[in-house]
């Protein structure tokens, strides 16, 4: 059904974080260019030619940059927090929750399923049985410095992504549906709570760990929220996968409760493949009467909220994974959509109602797959890939629609060199993940999901640019 969207005065929230300022509104020379089948030099310099860069913390070549941009890497999978215990694996999602007179704080995800001990103390930890959950850390940019981390929410489990709140928290999001003695694939699981949750993550890690239930129980990835109405934009990782919006009673407050819906693209059920690149649909939104929901009646099948939706008549996608504010529009990624499952991204105008297929990757060698994703103050955006193609890239794509390559994984330890005794092997191949901007953007912060590290890069930062 149709429903009004409530309008909320800027002046209700914090000020939201200059990584969702302005993007640029089309992509379309890039567009037009792959419709017609040319992809020769699709990829424009940017900020040019990459090449390896020597870490300024391990000195290590682990990234490939373009001239002039250097990092410093913290958190490694293993590395002492602040309170003695080890850096919980398998970083993901993140973004700055804080960044006041140059001190930044980063909320930062770990996609863990195993049952054992919690990563953080009783009081933020929401299972005694799952050990996934947040980490917090701390970098001084007026140093150049990573400071500490430590736990900020545990007792969770594939905390994969989520979002900033314009108010100053993260929203952590479980990408599973799992509770006490569920199977899943081939595996029990001795949980004590049910899961497929949000969460909120405070930046001093002081979270409270109660699940925010009316965002629904489903596989879980991006929360992107809208400053002007305080409307949550939730992603789901599945084949067949919604787009779903939770509209609160009280903007600016999640837990008070709200409306849960799944977004239809009207006269279109499944927009996995076989679209135009600029195409458009209208917009309406389907209740979820049932948002506690993890299984369809009679199943075990964690679609619970996504049948309600589209027996109501909502839309598929192709495993929605990144979402982000900016421009006034909500941006997502479609990881495997597109004819040639390579990734599609999509524009929501929440003003017109109007849903926009802005890009669809015609191949790996041009885009392998998109997951996480963030608007930078620049006005571009950054696509984390999580694909097949080696090494694995961060890329970025401008306001006027070209896309170009911003960083390669570089991290190779066949010969040695692995901190914190992570194997050593080659990670070329592993996924980028929860790319996110210091507020002034000098600072751009992602990770590198396996063997499990967060970088702090800058550079020569251009207009337009990402």
């Amino acid at each position: 059904m149709m429903s009004s969207q409530p309008r909320l005065k800027r002046r209700d929230f914090l000020r939201l974080s200059a990584a969702t300022v302005a993007v640029g509104t089309t992509f379309d020379a890039l567009n037009a260019r792959i419709c017609r089948g040319d992809v020769t030099g699709l990829k424009s310099e940017g900020y040019g030619p990459l090449r390896p860069v020597a870490d300024e913390i391990t000195g290590m070549e682990l990234l490939q940059l373009p001239e002039g941009f250097r990092y410093l890497s913290f958190g490694w999978t293993g590395e002492p927090m602040a309170d003695g215990m080890p850096t919980p694996h398998t970083h993901d999602g993140m973004a700055v929750t804080s960044d006041k007179d140059g001190k930044i704080i980063l909320t930062r995800n770990h996609e863990i399923a195993e049952t054992g001990r919690p990563l953080g103390p009783p009081e933020i930890t929401y299972d005694a049985k799952a050990t996934g959950g947040c980490t917090n850390l701390l970098f001084d940019s007026l140093s150049e410095k990573w400071i500490k981390s430590w736990p900020s929410i545990a007792g969770t489990v594939r905390n994969c992504a989520g979002g900033p709140t314009p108010w100053g928290t993260w929203l952590t999001a479980e990408e599973t549906t799992l509770g006490p003695g569920d199977e899943y694939d081939g595996k029990t699981f001795d949980y004590e709570q049910t899961h497929g949750w949000v969460f909120e993550v405070q930046p001093d890690g002081k979270s409270d760990p109660r699940p925010i239930k009316g965002l629904g129980r489903i596989w879980h990835e991006a929360v992107a929220i809208d400053p002007e109405t305080g409307i949550a934009y939730e992603t789901e990782d599945r084949k067949e996968a919604g787009l779903y919006r939770f509209v609160p009673d009280a903007p600016g407050d999640l837990r008070v409760g709200g409306r849960l819906q799944m977004l239809k693209a009207v006269g279109r059920a499944d927009l996995r493949k076989g679209l135009a690149v600029g195409q458009k649909f209208d917009v309406q939104w389907v209740d979820i009467n049932d948002p506690e929901r993890a299984d369809s009646p009679g199943t075990h099948d964690h679609q619970g909220v996504y049948r309600q939706g589209v027996q109501g008549g909502g839309s598929t996608f192709a495993r929605l994974e990144g979402a982000w504010y900016g421009n006034k529009r909500i941006y997502v990624t479609a990881t495997s959509g597109g004819d040639a499952e390579r990734g599609q991204i999509w524009e929501y105008n929440p003003q017109e109602e109007v849903l926009t297929l802005k890009f669809e990757s015609p191949g790996m060698e041009v885009l392998d797959m998109p997951d996480n994703m963030c608007v930078s103050p620049r006005g571009g955006i950054v696509l984390c890939e999580d694909g097949d193609i080696v090494p694995q890239r961060l890329h970025g794509l401008t306001a006027d629609g070209r896309l170009f390559t911003l960083a390669a994984n570089n991290i190779d330890f066949r010969n040695g060199g692995a901190p914190f005794g992570i194997p050593e092997k080659d990670y070329r191949a592993e996924e980028w993940a929860g790319a996110t901007f210091s507020f002034d953007g000098k600072w751009l912060f992602v990770n590198i999901q396996t063997p499990g590290v967060t970088f702090a890069i800058t550079g020569p930062w251009g207009e337009g640019l990402a």
